[in-house]
């Protein structure tokens, strides 16, 4: 490629990031002052300055800087999200997060898919095919609604633990189905079982390692060494726990979330740190999570393809309705209520049916079907942006008001 030419492509992306950079922080103040989770308004003001309206950002969802954002963004959120997470809390919840993220999925896509072989005329196995690639929760957007709303601790956990546990899940069965829909191979439930058991033991034994070895490296009281470059080597761990999960083919998103729950509970591991090295350690994460909600989201909404989704608009909405509010709290009340360990209230549960965002993960597995050329590809892409949407403006815009009536916000009484 020649120089200039290339110069030229760096000079635009760089103008590109700080318009970006720019809208995002105003739309974040906007959020604050209304009150609102900003991934809503990055998500909106996406869709008014991409190609569909003013044309001012016009980066492909194929385009290597795109795909770059996508990982590396969606695994900083998600060991974000992990840091947050209280082991003491997680013991409590375990076992509806596990039976969520990989049941709980199989029961979301078989609804999800008889509504779309309705709705939608598909033959069966494209229906489930779109049900599997909508099946799974998106920690990318749950992480920061809950990091905004605080709402009780055991709850927040469950529904941020299975977002991030359910991704593996939810791409190995959408491959498995689209291995049939295209003719390309059999089900075999023992294959899928086994395939998703070692995603998530790789992944969780990669982010566990690498997490206490960065707990040693910058709070053991003798090999703390790299104590000052504190920052510098979560942004190491993460990209190379993401790497080394996804170079043996297991989950690399759970190896970061399991990264962060090891450094947010480095107390719990005998390791100390200072009040002042804690408080600039969550200043610096915060403030790197809020720069990739900001990229994520608006370039989530450049990206949304307004013919797509006016060739099936009502159709779609008609599916994700019954996505919304059908198969997640049938999943819910099948895969949480008989947790006996958990005792999980009723109120508890019906906030759970709610909180169930879609966003960068099935985006990215529709993208996938459409670059490969699957079947219904087009249709599963369109229904997709169309659940994106719904969930993101209805569900995380309506969190705290729905907290706030189960009496489920952090600081309230039992009822």
């Amino acid at each position: 490629m020649d120089t200039s030419l290339s110069l030229d492509i760096a000079k635009h992306t760089l103008l590109l990031f700080g318009l970006i950079l720019g809208i995002g922080t105003f739309s974040g103040l906007l959020a604050r002052i209304v009150r609102m989770p900003d991934v809503v308004f990055f998500l909106l003001v996406g869709m008014l300055i991409g190609p569909g309206v003013l044309g001012l950002v016009d980066i492909k969802a194929s385009s290597a800087v795109n795909q770059l954002i996508l990982i590396f963004g969606s695994s900083y959120i998600l060991f974000d999200g992990g840091a947050s997470i209280k082991l003491r809390v997680l013991k409590k919840v375990w076992i509806t997060v596990a039976v969520l993220a990989t049941i709980g999925v199989l029961i979301t896509a078989a609804i999800t898919g008889v509504a779309a072989y309705y709705f939608l005329g598909l033959p069966p196995i494209v229906a489930l095919l779109l049900g599997t690639v909508i099946a799974s929760t998106d920690p990318a957007t749950l992480v920061p609604v809950f990091k905004q709303v605080k709402v009780r601790d055991r709850v927040a956990q469950a529904v941020m633990s299975e977002s991030a546990f359910n991704d593996a899940m939810g791409a190995i069965v959408t491959f498995t189905v689209l291995g049939v829909a295209m003719g390309s191979g059999h089900f075999s439930a023992a294959d899928a079982l086994l395939d998703l058991f070692k995603q998530s033991l790789f992944g969780i034994a990669i982010g566990g390692v690498l997490g206490y070895l960065a707990a040693v490296l910058i709070s053991h009281e003798r090999y703390n060494f790299l104590a000052e470059f504190a920052p510098v080597v979560t942004l190491m761990a993460v990209i190379g726990a993401y790497m080394s999960a996804d170079g043996i083919h297991s989950s690399g998103f759970m190896a970061v979330f399991v990264f962060g729950i090891m450094l947010g509970n480095m107390e719990s591991l005998g390791f100390k740190r200072s009040r002042v090295e804690n408080h600039l350690m969550h200043d610096y994460v915060e403030t790197t999570a809020l720069i990739m909600r900001m990229f994520i989201f608006i370039l989530l909404g450049t990206q949304v393809d307004f013919g797509l989704m006016n060739r099936y608009l009502w159709a779609g909405v008609a599916v994700v309705a019954v996505f919304m509010l059908v198969a997640r709290p049938v999943t819910v009340f099948l895969c949480a209520l008989p947790d006996r360990r958990a005792k999980w209230h009723f109120k508890e549960l019906l906030f759970m049916c709610w909180t169930r965002e879609t966003g960068v993960i099935p985006g990215a597995l529709a993208g996938m079907l459409v670059g490969m050329k699957a079947p219904g590809a087009q249709i599963i892409a369109s229904v997709t942006f169309i659940a994106i949407l719904l969930t993101i403006l209805l569900q995380a815009t309506t969190t705290k008001w729905l907290a706030g009536k189960l009496g489920l916000l952090e600081g309230e009484g039992e009822w």
